[in-house]
């Protein structure tokens, strides 16, 4: 036995009895596990030296992805370079502005004007033509591990498009391809499960059955009626797309962003959210992962409140997700910009810091999909805001409707008898540097990137990884051109999907420009991220008492070193503090500063840093 078939026969050995129970507790099937163990190997072979070397070195730096020089960035392929070749060719620029993560967006086959932006998979093993091929997604992903940057993709775990050859074949009524899915040849069982089953999308795509009448038989579409949910009662469903995911993790993607997660175990007389399955399969998932490619971490898409998010982290001793998105605190970010009052972020960020160090979060303020405003309504009644009337004060103000309010954007998915709705902008619209510059106004400019790169300041302060999303580090604003694309322009997220500005990315280097403003901020902050300890994972990350409604202030503390950020979400200047031992000085401009005593510009920050004693 060769030294690799050694090392894996050891991986293996190490999860394969809990891996087999868990298996065994789902589907009780010895026959399929043994094939889904025999496949593993087959991966674990195909897998190249470059990978399995890379994997070698993770296995000792299991936390290789804490590092405070993590610094990530999502992004079209299309929008940003035009296809995977086209990234390739600008990956230095990528590194410039220090992103050592990309994000490639969904870029698997889709069919054209029924892809949900990507997330309704026709083939998992076949790159959209216009964007490339396999062969072009290992190149750049091997480009990238020269430069010492990771490759992130989305997974879509929850269903497949209804052009997938799986659903075809379920289609002509192939008993065994139709077995993949749920299947009802009455309404009986649907009108059960809608009885339960919240509906993603009221609006656009309501109720979770689509009727096909051409076999006569109702199919599960959580999302959109294109998109087939799987089911994974099923172990062929289960080991086929574990075998998919193989195959991807073996392109070189280091970061694998499982999709929808809580939604793939459907049971009558549930919500089909979040149930105990979900977080087996999720387990087994992570032993795959473990055992084959495990440089691979695995990125959990949960959308929901932190005590429903939790969970996916497992435990210490049996974990599942390496990182998750930190939703709730981006929302909550953003309803703090609409009512300058930090008292809601500053819970949710107490929640977030109460949790053991080994959760990661994934922080972000803008991404390419909409914002919900899933916010803590409990607590916000008790000051006095209601929920109905609050998100209608959220999506007034950010559409600009309320007096003063400097943002642009579009409401999505808008219910006009609940008025519930969600928000589509760029972070830089958000912030007003659209409206400054369409009314060619100095000051509101002014003011509009003092409150994005402040924004910017805070969530790079945070606990977790930073991502950025594409054309914010050069102020991109919304894309009203979507609408001129029939194929697009019932969906309003498009207005944040805009393509690349590269006409900006050139004023990078002018601090005359608003881009160059904004670049030039965020490459002073991220310098900073990476060169000072107390930004590393181990870190204690708390927020302090500032006595102002309007002002979150947070204080990092590794050893003897200390940071401590104010940032101000009033659009007025105010004098603020916070006690302190010790002398500070402001990060920026090295000047001495008293944390007890700091005066900030509406929408300004301070960084201050505690010198050696």
């Amino acid at each position: 036995m060769s030294a690799a078939d050694t090392l894996f026969q050891a991986r293996l050995a190490h999860h394969h009895d809990e891996l087999k129970w868990l298996y065994m507790e789902l589907y009780r099937n010895e026959d399929m596990f043994a094939e889904l163990c025999d496949q593993l190997y087959v991966y674990y072979k195909a897998r190249n030296t470059k990978l399995k070397n890379r994997d070698k070195k993770r296995e000792q730096d299991p936390d290789w992805f804490k590092k405070n020089d993590m610094l990530g960035m999502m992004l079209y392929i299309d929008n940003f370079a035009g296809n995977l070749k086209g990234v390739r060719e600008k990956l230095d620029y990528l590194r410039a502005c220090n992103v050592n993560c990309v994000h490639l967006m969904p870029f698997l086959d889709t069919p054209e004007g029924r892809s949900d932006g990507g997330y309704a998979v026709s083939d998992f093993r076949k790159v959209r033509p216009d964007l490339g091929t396999m062969e072009d997604l290992a190149a750049l992903a091997e480009d990238c591990h020269k430069k010492n940057m990771n490759v992130c993709m989305d997974f879509v775990m929850n269903h497949t498009s209804e052009d997938h050859e799986w659903a075809v074949k379920a289609r002509q009524g192939d008993g065994e391809y139709m077995s993949r899915y749920f299947f009802y040849d009455n309404y009986a069982i649907p009108a059960e499960f809608e009885k339960t089953v919240p509906q993603v999308f009221p609006t656009t795509a309501p109720g979770n059955f689509t009727w096909l009448p051409e076999i006569g038989h109702y199919v599960m579409t959580s999302f959109y009626p294109y998109q087939w949910d799987l089911n994974y009662g099923n172990p062929r469903v289960f080991n086929e797309m574990m075998y998919n995911f193989l195959f991807l993790a073996n392109q070189g993607m280091d970061i694998i962003r499982i999709d929808a997660v809580p939604y793939i175990w459907k049971q009558l007389g549930t919500q089909c959210r979040n149930l105990p399955q979900v977080h087996t399969i999720v387990r087994m998932m992570r032993m795959i992962c473990e055992i084959v490619c495990p440089s691979v971490v695995l990125l959990g898409e949960v959308v929901m409140e932190p005590e429903k998010v939790v969970p996916y982290f497992g435990t210490v001793e049996k974990p599942e997700c390496h990182m998750l998105y930190n939703v709730t605190t981006m929302a909550t970010t953003w309803h703090t910009v609409a009512t300058r009052d930090v008292r809601l972020l500053k819970k949710q960020m107490d929640i977030v810091n109460s949790l053991p160090k080994q959760y990661t979060f994934l922080n972000y303020l803008r991404c390419h999909d909409d914002i919900g405003w899933g916010l803590d309504y409990d607590t916000l009644r008790g000051w006095g805001m209601e929920e109905v009337p609050h998100k209608r004060y959220l999506n007034d103000f950010f559409t600009g409707k309320i007096e003063g309010s400097v943002s642009r954007g579009e409401l999505y998915n808008e219910d006009p008898v609940t008025q519930d709705a969600r928000f589509c902008a760029t972070t830089a619209s958000m912030c007003g540097i659209e409206s400054a510059g369409f009314e060619q106004d100095a000051e509101k400019m002014e003011n509009a990137i003092r409150q994005d790169l402040m924004l910017h300041a805070y969530m790079l302060m945070q606990s977790g990884i930073p991502m950025l999303y594409s054309g914010d580090e050069v102020a991109q604003v919304n894309d009203y051109t979507y609408k001129e694309n029939p194929l697009k322009a019932e969906d309003s997220r498009y207005i944040h999907r805009g393509a690349f500005p590269w006409e900006l990315a050139a004023q990078a280097k002018d601090p005359d420009t608003v881009a160059g403003k904004v670049y030039q901020g965020l490459q002073q902050l991220e310098s900073i991220r990476r060169s000072q300890e107390v930004f590393n994972a181990d870190a204690d990350c708390r927020t302090l008492d500032t006595g102002n409604n309007a002002v979150l202030a947070i204080a990092r503390t590794r050893g003897e070193e200390q940071m401590i950020g104010l940032f101000n979400f009033g659009d007025w200047k105010t004098a603020v503090g916070v006690q302190a031992e010790g002398s500070f000085e402001d990060c920026l401009s090295k000047e001495k500063v008293n944390p007890a005593a700091v005066t900030l510009e509406g929408h300004g920050f301070i960084w201050l840093k505690k010198g050696k004693s």
